[in-house]
Order: structure tokens, then C-alpha cells, then sequence
């Protein structure tokens, strides 16, 4: 066999070799991005969850309240502005509420009635410009960050603070984005903190947080319940509710639901 035909079978077996290596990465990758059927835009309430907001008025004036924490500068009832769906048609609701022009946070935020402990959630929400800025908060104390623009641990997705933002899972400005979470409580034992809390995130159908621990409240006092304790270090075990933040954006919500769940061992991963 000449040296010529030697040498193009090396080529070969080495671009065979190549081929494969690519497909386990690919495999590799698509492996970590991880999907769930029950997650992502568009995804049904599960059995046993309570639908809290479907865009309606009726549902908002039904389930939900203002938070008054520090700087809240509003009135009942919600101010958050009836619009319409720009996807699908049919009704939504905005954040705009005028309250929080300017970005005041904890001015004109809502939070759910109901208060919870361990459980699953689902929102659905729609960035209509440049920017836009809200964010959902478990318990009123933790925030799952919405931010266009922004792909740090302030950014889009990020457990605030805590983890790097999987910008590559947002649907971008004018399209339904959606937060599937579960989330466990902190637990306490004779008043002292003994496990923190903890959260698995899927954005748009994608796995982006798993087992993630959060250390404390972030934002101080204004961004919710126990900011303004030991520098958001001190928890406490006081119940609170789902929270959307209004920081006079046009951020629009719909299909919020929840599961209320008991999670006794460390694990959030659905």
C-alpha cells in the first residue's frame, strides 16, 4: 500500500474520531440543559396547584394584595394596569404601576394573599422594551431577577446575587418567558436557622438552577421580608407570599400558579 493511500485513511479515521468526540459533547451539553414537560410557556397548572393569576383583573383583585413594607407609596385597590396579551391576544397584567416610576422598588410591588412555605411555581411574563426590570420573589424575601439586558448576578434568571444569569434560555424582548421553581424553605429549630433555603429553576423549559442555596436577603429593606435584618443575614420564619416587583417598567404577567409542597429532605430538584 503506497504512502499516499496511508496517509488519507489517517485523515479519515481522524475525522471519524473527531465526529464522535463532537457528538458526545453535544450530548454532553443538551444533557445539562435539561427539560421537564410540566415546565415552560404555555405549561398547565399541575395537579393540586391554585391558578392565581390569568391575566385577569378579577384574579389580581382576588388573590392578590399590595406588599407594605418600607417604602411603599400606594394605595388599595392595585394600581398594576389591565392590558392585553401582544402574543396571544386576551388580557394581562403590568407592573407599570405609577407608584414605582423610577425604579422604586418596594413601592408598589404585589404579593400573593396566601402565604407559603415549600412549593412550586410557575410564571409567565413578557418584557415589552429595552430594559425592562421586575422580579419575582419566593416568600417575599428571594428574588428570581427579571432584567433585559443584563447577564450578571444581577441579570436575567439569576438567583439574585447568588448565581450568573442563563441568559442564553430568555426569549427576548415582546415574547413569553416563563419560571418554573421549586423552592424550599429555610428551616429553623428552637428559633435558630439550621438549614438555608434552596431552589431549582427551569427558564423557558430549561433546567438553569439546580439545588441552589441562598444565603440571604438581598436588597435591604425595601426588597422584602428581613432585608433590613443583619444586613439580610437574619432570616426569620415568618410566612410570606409570592411577590412581583414594580420598578415602572412595562413588564406584563399572566398564568401564575402554585403548589404548595412539603420538602422534607434538602433536595428541590424536579
Amino acid at each position: 500500500m503506497n504512502s499516499k493511500l496511508l496517509s488519507l485513511r489517517s485523515l479519515l479515521l481522524l475525522f471519524a474520531i473527531s465526529l464522535t468526540a463532537c457528538s458526545s459533547q453535544k450530548e454532553e451539553a443538551t444533557s445539562d440543559a435539561s427539560s421537564n414537560q410540566n415546565t415552560g410557556v404555555g405549561a398547565k397548572p399541575i395537579p393540586g396547584a391554585e391558578l392565581l393569576l390569568d391575566g385577569s383583573r378579577a384574579s389580581l383583585d382576588a388573590n392578590w394584595e399590595y406588599w407594605e413594607g418600607p417604602r411603599f407609596n400606594s394605595e388599595m385597590p392595585i394600581k398594576w394596569l389591565d392590558v392585553e396579551d401582544p402574543v396571544d391576544g386576551g388580557p394581562a397584567i403590568s407592573a407599570n404601576d405609577a407608584a414605582a416610576t423610577g425604579g422604586k422598588y418596594g413601592s408598589a410591588d404585589i404579593v400573593t394573599k396566601k402565604k407559603f412555605r415549600d412549593k412550586r411555581v410557575h410564571v409567565e411574563f413578557l418584557i415589552t422594551t429595552k430594559g425592562g426590570n421586575s422580579g419575582v420573589y419566593l416568600q417575599n424575601r428571594y428574588e428570581i431577577q427579571i432584567l433585559d439586558g443584563n447577564k450578571t448576578k444581577h441579570g436575567m434568571a439569576a438567583v439574585i446575587n447568588e448565581t450568573v444569569s442563563p441568559y442564553y434560555a430568555y426569549n427576548g424582548i415582546g415574547k413569553w418567558n416563563a419560571y418554573d421553581i421549586q423552592f424550599r424553605a429555610a428551616r429553623f429549630k428552637d428559633g435558630d436557622l439550621v438549614e438555608k433555603p434552596m431552589v431549582t429553576v427551569y427558564f423557558n423549559g430549561q433546567k438553569v438552577h439546580t439545588n441552589q442555596i441562598i444565603n440571604k436577603v438581598w436588597g435591604g429593606e425595601n426588597s422584602g421580608l428581613d432585608g433590613g435584618n443583619d444586613n439580610g443575614f437574619g432570616i426569620t420564619d415568618r410566612p410570606g407570599g409570592l411577590k412581583l416587583q414594580a420598578e415602572g417598567h412595562d413588564v406584563r404577567y399572566r398564568s401564575v400558579w402554585i403548589k404548595e409542597l412539603d420538602l422534607a429532605d434538602g433536595n428541590t430538584d424536579f
